[in-house]
């Protein structure tokens, strides 16, 4: 019988990774909670049609990754409905603000989320078919100032603090405006026109992008496409007063905090729903496919879900990109193993219930415990104390009747005779 493994283009993340990922994921938490953002959790898997009309059906995502099925109806009375697992998260949170008439309190919507998403792509390195997505959105009526460029500002200013807090420098913000809709369908048509007589030397994909979709064509990644890209019109010719101005807005307010930036006029990232900002930061810990997260604004993306009026900015980072730019950052090939405070070696089998005792007061007083076995000899405990503790303590019938433990530190090799009363501070010391 063949053994079974992990799905291709999934993974089993282990300890001591994960220890690294919950760090990661603290210090987001953190950090929008500093900046007034609540907690969203939708579900893994919405109606296919939610995609396909916030995505855009003409995108990658909804043409070629999604994993969609038929939820089969359960009497004949019932339809069929078309499920997909999530590709991306802030469509969900849209059709959560629209159905829960998040809208109706007049205050801005500061909501993030953490959790997996799912595409159906080539895997390479720091790209799964099952990944995880640290992201926020801010959202509402435009009553409450949701399309104030400050907004804009302050969420690309959150991100560099992020940034920043996990330790990972040497990041650049990479900054344009892709307009309002109507911007778009001008700088559509210029860009058509433009790629008509060339469109011929360039791959599949920008070939059938070319009609669908011109401004697609930028986001091509293949090497031999990129000289006639370089050649083709930028968005910011194409913009109204009021789009230059909103980006001017943008990027006055970053200068103000001293948040760098460099502007580059072919980021239109790959979605439809993206109106006026987009933004990426990139790292070059991650090679050629250096984008670490991204993000833009969003305004009329509620109503094309048959929602009010809200416009939004939002962001996803890709917490497997995270976790490598963090490594590399680090110079670490894997995250550094946990350790435990102390390690209670029971002397006999007869003592495992007083050390179960013993561990359950310290850890009871925050301290990270291992508990051994007595049934091993007392070098078994040492060795295994050595690989999982900086200390270990040894309880045996004269220590239980005595009160006074055998305390070793495995980093200074000194054995130290402790009170009871005394070993939860001796050991956190």
């Amino acid at each position: 019988m063949s053994t079974l493994k992990a799905v291709r283009g999934t993974r089993d993340l282990l300890p001591p990774e994960t220890a690294l990922w919950n760090r990661i994921e603290a210090t987001a938490r953190d950090v929008f909670a500093r900046y007034n953002f609540g907690e969203i959790r939708t579900p893994v898997f919405e109606d296919t049609g939610l995609f396909a009309r916030g995505v855009g059906e003409e995108t990658d995502i909804v043409s070629k990754e999604m994993y969609t099925w038929e939820d089969r109806a359960r009497a004949q009375s019932e339809k069929t409905q078309s499920l997909t697992l999530r590709p991306e998260n802030t469509a969900g949170v849209v059709r959560a603000y629209i159905e829960h008439g998040l809208g109706e309190s007049g205050l801005l919507q500061k909501l993030y989320y953490i959790g997996p998403q799912f595409r159906r792509e080539r895997p390479q390195k720091g790209r799964y078919r099952q990944f995880s997505q640290i992201g926020a959105e801010v959202i509402g009526p435009p009553s409450a100032g949701s399309e104030s460029p400050l907004r804009d500002a302050e969420v690309l200013e959150m991100l560099a603090t992020l940034l920043d807090e996990l330790g990972i420098t040497g990041w650049v913000l990479e900054l344009n405006s892709v307009g309002s809709a109507a911007d778009r369908a001008r700088y559509n048509e210029a860009l058509r026109e433009a790629l008509i007589p060339v469109v011929g030397q360039m791959c599949g994909d920008c070939q059938r992008r070319a009609e669908t979709n011109p401004l697609r064509v930028l986001d091509c990644k293949v090497a031999a496409d990129q000289p006639i890209i370089e050649t083709l019109p930028v968005i910011a010719d194409s913009l109204d007063e009021a789009s230059g101005a909103h980006f001017a807005a943008v990027t006055a307010a970053l200068d103000a905090a001293g948040v760098p930036y460099t502007r580059n006029h072919r980021l239109v990232r790959g979605l439809d729903y993206y109106t006026r900002t987009t933004f990426e930061f990139t790292h070059g810990g991650l090679g050629a496919q250096n984008a670490l997260l991204g993000g833009g604004r969003y305004d009329g993306l509620s109503e094309m879900l048959g929602g009010p009026r809200a416009p939004g900015i939002g962001f996803a980072i890709g917490e497997d990109r995270l976790v490598l730019t963090l490594l590399a950052a680090l110079d670490q090939k894997a995250a550094p193993p946990q350790v435990a405070d102390a390690f209670i070696a029971p002397l006999g089998e007869g003592m495992n219930a007083a050390a179960l005792v013993l561990a359950r007061e310290l850890r009871h007083q925050g301290l990270w415990i291992e508990l051994g076995e007595g049934s091993f000899r007392l070098k078994k405990s040492f060795e295994a104390a050595d690989k999982t503790a900086r200390q270990i303590v040894i309880l045996g019938e004269d220590e239980l009747q005595s009160g006074i433990l055998t305390v070793k530190n495995f980093s200074t090799g000194v054995q130290t005779k402790v009170p009871r009363g005394e070993l939860a501070v001796f050991l956190s010391n």
